[in-house]
């Protein structure tokens, strides 16, 4: 997942570089400094123990794609002749591949699902369970393209009812009553979604049923289920669709909205919000898991789509790597730990500069504490 506009130009300050030694099998240790800002990458003491496998092999979400190339630099850096391959392929590929025990880790932009999905992925895990530990963290865009239009804002009621079908021209009276002063084209509205299994696709679904008051019905998952529009491959295929069509809206990571297409503001009940990672951070605070004192780091978004915070823009996504809290062979463990290590602190900072919104100081101890109990 890219971010469309860097950090630097947003204001926010990133932190100081963490400094990992390049090592072989010896640990390397971080430094332990901090600069303030809205969004800044925080540091941890690390302890990045070298070797093992190489190449390591990951498949899954495309929307933490540039992340993952970001933590392979790093962890190569950090650990000479180390390589990670990541195959960008969807969330759905990727949980099927690590399930399948085709790739050391899976990436996802959801959690593995509680029941059939997670039992699955542990029994891949042999005597151990499968971790969702979140890495990368970025806003989901609702982007369209309308000649005339330069600024649009959205409810999650008003969404819901676009990408269910329910409303199909842009002038329609619940568009224009959270829009006084636009002036709203008769033109009909195009719905562009993804057409594979995504997991950017079953968070959007998942805010439209939180924050919707009841206008989404269609329920949630990776596979879009509001029953309107055209579907595209990948987040690349959405934006290429939208931009080809004047009228024409969907959903993708942010850094998609470029090249004529604009990221509409989003009032969940306190005023329109801006698509900014300050902004997002803010969402972020009212963070929690699905389980929690669990190893396993899934959050709870929910309460974080149906939040009215001030400023706050509701509409993130965080994509996890999967991987096994037990079961690997004793090359892949270590590699496995090295590389989650060095891409929780030192490859935090080098992604925080192309818009990621860096994991709060909280956040990045949990995962270190789940990656250090991988065994």
């Amino acid at each position: 997942m890219k971010i469309m506009r860097p950090m630097g130009a947003l204001g926010i300050a990133a932190s100081a570089a963490l400094v990992l030694a390049a090592c072989g099998t010896d640990p390397a240790s971080t430094g332990n400094t901090r600069t303030s800002g809205a969004a800044t990458a925080p540091t941890a003491q690390a302890n990045v123990q070298c070797g093992g496998k190489s190449p390591l092999t990951g498949e899954g979400s495309t929307a933490q794609k540039t992340a993952v190339d970001i933590f392979a630099q790093q962890y190569a850096k950090t650990c000479a002749g180390q390589i990670v391959n990541y195959n960008a392929t969807g969330s759905g590929a990727g949980v099927k591949q690590f399930t399948a025990k085709q790739v050391d880790f899976g990436g996802s932009d959801s959690p593995l699902k509680t029941g059939d999905e997670q039992n699955a992925a542990n029994a891949r895990c042999a005597g151990g369970e499968a971790w969702n530990l979140p890495l990368v963290v970025g806003p989901v865009a609702i982007a369209y393209k309308l000649d005339g239009v330069s600024s649009l804002t959205l409810n999650g009621e008003v969404a819901a009812k676009i990408f269910n079908g329910k409303i199909t021209k842009w002038n329609d009276p619940a568009i224009a009553a959270v829009n006084p002063g636009v002036n709203l084209p008769d033109k009909p509205i195009q719905v562009f979604s993804r057409s594979d299994e995504s997991g950017t696709t079953d968070n959007f679904q998942t805010y439209l049923e939180a924050a919707s008051k009841g206008a989404w019905t269609q329920g949630t998952g990776k596979a879009f289920k509001g029953g309107v529009g055209n579907g595209a491959q990948g987040s690349n295929g959405v934006a290429s669709g939208i931009r080809g069509a004047d009228g024409a809206i969907g959903y993708v990571e942010s850094s998609y909205v470029k090249d004529g297409l604009t990221a509409a503001k989003l009032d969940s009940g306190s005023g329109a919000v801006e698509l900014t990672p300050e902004n997002v951070a803010k969402a972020l605070d009212a963070a929690s898991f699905r389980t929690p004192g669990s190893n396993d780091l899934a959050l709870d978004l929910k309460k974080i789509y149906a939040s009215n915070t001030p400023g706050a823009y509701p509409l993130l996504l965080t994509t996890y790597e999967i991987v096994c809290s037990k079961g690997y062979d004793a090359d892949t463990a270590k590699a496995v730990k090295a590389f989650l290590t060095v891409a929780a602190t030192t490859a935090q900072q080098p992604i925080a500069d192309k818009g990621f919104v860096p994991l709060p100081q909280s956040l990045q101890d949990k995962v270190l504490t789940s990656i250090n109990a991988i065994s």
